[in-house]
Parts: structure tokens; C-alpha cells; sequence
């Protein structure tokens, strides 16, 4: 069945007349009732009744709910591409959990502000299975540590992180190299790009290889740091906001290890939807950091 079709069923069916339907939808009779013709050898089935006034049959009624819902759903789906419903649709975005809960909130909170007919869906992950979303179609956009090294994806530099080692003491210097040896690390699971920072300060203090611990969220982290089960590499700005919650200590890192870039990265930009374009846009202001050549 062909939308213009449907469309000028419906209106004989709005009109009760071939000659109206055709002055509304701006053509001629003949074009109206070829359609309809069409419709009904299509299905099988008589949907007009042409005597006298033209009324829908049983079978015109039950075709007149789905394509009143049919047309509907096309005329939203343009209307999501055009003019000011562009600020209408799903979005969809994927972060770390120390992006998620520390970094987000605020740019989430003034995008919907701006754009509340938005549908915005979150995703927490390491950096590994968000670039997966990203490339298998799951994620509209990501927030993820580094650059990307596929250069099919749009990406905009974000917000800088100083990683710091965290700790249930207070830290004076690194601890001795028997010490990182005996003391596990505490991350999230595989896949987290935080993880290839412990393996970069072990092997700088002659460490080869020690215990670590996964955890599923922040919180499990930070409180198991707390209770003194082993040390953990995180965002300074993200242990600053939780030490009223947890008894930790940090301790700064080496530039090279401690500097990490958070990027937003997405599709090629010829496939967006209007909302991660807006987002991307409001996103791009947000950010004072200057972009990589």
C-alpha cells in the first residue's frame, strides 16, 4: 500500500466525497478514485460504498484505524527532521561512571532544559563496551577516556581528568614497590581504560603484576577502598566529590599517567538524528578545552 494512497482514502472517507477528497488533497477525481480502486484490489475487499454519499464499508472502517496510525507515524517521523520539532526524539548516551555520575548531571539537566521533548536514555559502561554500542548502533553518542583510534567516528575533546591514587590513609609518597606488590588494586571490570593506568604505575615502580578486584559501580569502589581493601586509580574532580561519604585519601600521580582526556564520540555526523545534533552543538559550548589539531 502506497502512503498516498492511504492518504486519499482517507479523505473520501473524511469528505464522504471523491470531489472533496480531490479538492483538499489538490488533484483531480480520477486520481482519488484510481487509488482507492487500488487499495481495494490490493485487499480484496470493497472499502467505499458509492451510492449515494461515498461511506466507508466494514472493511474501510477497519483500514480507516491503520492508516490514521500509519500516517501518523510517517508525519511524526518527518516532522522530526523539520523546523522546531527537531528538539523531539530519543537520545541516547553511554558514559563511564565516574563521567556519569560526576560530569553529566549538569550538562544533562541544561540540555533538558532547553530541549524537553528529548528522551534521554543513559548507559553506564567501560570505555571497551561503549565503543561497541557506538559501532553496533546501540548508542547515539559516548563519553569515553581517549581518543578513539577509528577515525569513522566523530569526536570532541570534553573534559580533562587527573587520575590520583586512592587510598584508605593518607599518602605522604608511593607507596614501596613490597607494598604495591602485596596490596590489591580495586577497578571496574575489563574493558576500562582506568585499568591500563594501574598496569602503566605498576610497571614505572618494577611491579609486573598484582591482584586486582572488579566492582560493578563507583560506590563499591570507593567503599571498598575505605575499609581498606586495596588501593584504586580514580578522577581527582570524582574522589573530591565523595570524601564526605567515604574516608579516602589520595595521593597526585605523574602527568603521564595521571592526564586523561575524556571525549564525546559518535557516528559520522550524515547520520544523526536532530537531537544528538542539538546535544553535540550544546555540548561543543559547553566545553572550554581547546581541540586537537
Amino acid at each position: 500500500m502506497q502512503l498516498k494512497s492511504l492518504r486519499l482514502f482517507m479523505a473520501v472517507v473524511e469528505t464522504g466525497s471523491f470531489v472533496a477528497a480531490a479538492e483538499r488533497l489538490h488533484t483531480v477525481q480520477s486520481n482519488v478514485t484510481a487509488h482507492v480502486k487500488k487499495l481495494e484490489e490490493e485487499l480484496g475487499v470493497q472499502l467505499i460504498d458509492r451510492k449515494g454519499r461515498a461511506r466507508p464499508t466494514s472493511a474501510g472502517h477497519a483500514l480507516a484505524d491503520h492508516a490514521e496510525r500509519i500516517l501518523a507515524a510517517h508525519d511524526e517521523a518527518v516532522a522530526l527532521f523539520q523546523g522546531d520539532a527537531a528538539s523531539r526524539g530519543r537520545l541516547r548516551i553511554g558514559a563511564m561512571e565516574t563521567t556519569m555520575a560526576l560530569r553529566l548531571p549538569p550538562l544533562l539537566a541544561d540540555f533538558h532544559a532547553r530541549h524537553p521533548e528529548v528522551d534521554i536514555e543513559l548507559q553506564a559502561g567501560p570505555t571497551a563496551d561503549l565503543v561497541a554500542g557506538l559501532s553496533e548502533g546501540h548508542l547515539d553518542g559516548a563519553f569515553v577516556a581517549g581518543r578513539i583510534e577509528d577515525r569513522r567516528f566523530h569526536q570532541l575533546r570534553a573534559f580533562r581528568e587527573r587520575l590520583v591514587l586512592v587510598a584508605a590513609e593518607p599518602l605522604s609518597a608511593m607507596p614501596a614497590t613490597e607494598t604495591l606488590l602485596a596490596t590489591p588494586f580495586l577497578a571496574f571490570r575489563q574493558g576500562c581504560s582506568y585499568r591500563q593506568r594501574i598496569e602503566l604505575l605498576l610497571s614505572a615502580h618494577g611491579v609486573s603484576a598484582t591482584r586486582l578486584f572488579e566492582f560493578g559501580s563507583l560506590d563499591a569502589i570507593l567503599g571498598g577502598v575505605a575499609a581498606g581493601m586495596g588501593y584504586a586509580i580514580l578522577p581527582q574532580a570524582t574522589v573530591d566529590a565523595h570524601r564526605h561519604r567515604f574516608d579516602i585519601h589520595c595521593l597526585a600521580l605523574p602527568a603521564p599517567i595521571a592526564e586523561v582526556d575524556t571525549y564525546f564520540a559518535a557516528p559520522p555526523r550524515d547520520t544523526w538524528t536532530p537531537a544528538l545534533a542539538r546535544f553535540a552543538e550544546r555540548l561543543r559550548q559547553a566545553v572550554v578545552m581547546p581541540q586537537p589539531a
